[in-house]
């Protein structure tokens, strides 16, 4: 008698406890987000970093296109076949990956050339130098790799950047992942 009344309104009690799993919670948190630039608004709170430090790739053919930021959109594509390329990379290995030094790390640095006027990045010379990312692939019920999320933190030197990822941060950014692999911008027209 005591095992049913427990299982009484388990269903319910189940619900609840589903609602506040640090999927659910993230795929709510994002589920607002009807735009590329909603979404990396939303990521670069969940993670304390600055707009200018989220990036948001969708494959389309045989490359990456920027969604976010916008100034990146406009200044080409990275090839899924780049051997330099983090993001790329990040895509075809399928792995998540963390760097808290990634100054040292062997990249393809062409996009942190380019000014992002509207996300009132820093002025100061080097002061938009990746210090510290994360990088995973965004994968959809397929099984199909559809697009990469980047998040980092820049300064002049690493300590100026901020705090180090940690690994329960590259778990949020995976469960973000999870929960951008559901939005229809990540899928082309």
């Amino acid at each position: 008698m005591s095992k049913s009344a427990g299982s009484s309104g388990g269903g319910s009690a189940s619900a609840a406890a589903r609602a506040r799993t640090p999927l659910a919670q993230m795929e709510q948190n994002l589920g607002h987000c009807k735009t590329p630039e909603l979404a990396c608004a939303e990521l670069s709170r969940i993670f304390n970093v600055k707009s200018a430090e989220v990036a948001l790739l969708r494959v389309e053919k045989e490359a990456l296109n920027f969604l976010f930021p916008v100034e990146l959109k406009a200044a080409g594509s990275i090839p899924l076949s780049s051997a330099s390329a983090v993001a790329a990379r990040t895509a075809n290995t399928r792995k998540l990956e963390l760097f808290n030094s990634f100054v040292i790390v062997q990249h393809a640095n062409v996009f942190e050339t380019i000014k992002l006027s509207t996300l009132g990045q820093s002025e100061e010379p080097g002061a938009n130098t990746i210090q510290k990312l994360m990088s995973t692939p965004i994968i959809d019920s397929k099984q199909s790799v559809i697009g990469v999320i980047q998040v980092c933190r820049k300064g002049i030197t690493p300590d100026n950047a901020g705090a180090d990822f940690t690994l329960a941060d590259l778990h949020k950014l995976e469960l973000a992942a999870k929960g951008l692999s559901r939005m229809p911008f990540m899928y082309a027209a």
